[in-house]
């Protein structure tokens, strides 16, 4: 019994620890970057320079 309990209590630890990771991993995609999203070059068109 002590073993079924230890094989238990491990796939629950490792459970939490992979959906912790899953999250933390999501919360970092979707943080917004620090830097705008600015084109380095920038190409003025003819009707603009009229």
């Amino acid at each position: 019994m002590p073993r079924l309990l230890a094989a238990a209590l491990t796939a629950a630890v490792a459970a939490a620890l992979a959906t912790g990771a899953a999250l933390g991993i999501v919360a970092l995609l979707d943080a917004t970057p620090d830097q705008p999203n600015t084109p380095l070059v920038t190409y003025e068109t003819a009707s603009l320079e009229r």
